[in-house]
């Protein structure tokens, strides 16, 4: 009797501390949350220094390439990215694929040219671990989390991002 109670403390004093000493969750960012985005490796070979996105509105999609649903969304995030040329507006989607060269040759065979970076531990301590894709936040000029958007959306609500361009939020 001895023995199974010392092993059942032992047992309960190593699960304490294995919880005590277990990391952080990475809590999803959330609307409201205040974030600065770190360095980015683009897949064209273009870094974006830490601080790149600071004082400019961003629309951030994570997708894969085995995913149908991003699949039929990213067409729209194309057309999104053409219209926020010139616009003051950031886009820049983020793959969550295995390896840089299956996103890059999926981009090659749609004909994409938005920017993508591959996920990376980086992108996770700030923005957290994605729990869907698509899954699209959107970061206003002073780094304040607007939406976070999860899951596949309309071509017009996706086009209806441009809102956050610079020059749309000036006019009243």
């Amino acid at each position: 009797m001895w023995n199974s109670g010392l092993a059942a403390l032992l047992v309960g004093v190593g699960l304490a501390a294995g919880v005590a000493f277990a990391p952080p969750a990475q809590a999803v960012v959330e609307v409201g949350d205040h974030v600065s985005l770190p360095e980015i490796h683009l897949l064209d070979g273009e870094t974006l220094a830490e601080g790149h996105f600071n004082g400019k509105p961003v629309i951030i999609e994570y997708w894969a390439t085995w995913c149908p649903f991003c699949a039929r969304q990213n067409p729209y995030v194309q057309k999104l990215w053409h219209e926020a040329q010139g616009s003051g507006l950031e886009i820049l989607t983020v793959s969550i694929d295995r390896t840089d060269t299956l996103a890059a040759d999926y981009m090659k065979k749609h004909g994409y040219t938005f920017p993508v970076a591959m996920e990376t531990q980086a992108l996770r301590d700030v923005l957290g671990k994605r729990k869907v894709v698509p899954n699209i936040i959107v970061i206003k000029a002073d780094g304040q989390v607007a939406e976070v958007i999860p899951g596949e959306m309309f071509e017009e609500d996706v086009l209806g991002l441009i809102k956050y361009a610079p020059a749309a939020t000036d006019q009243p």
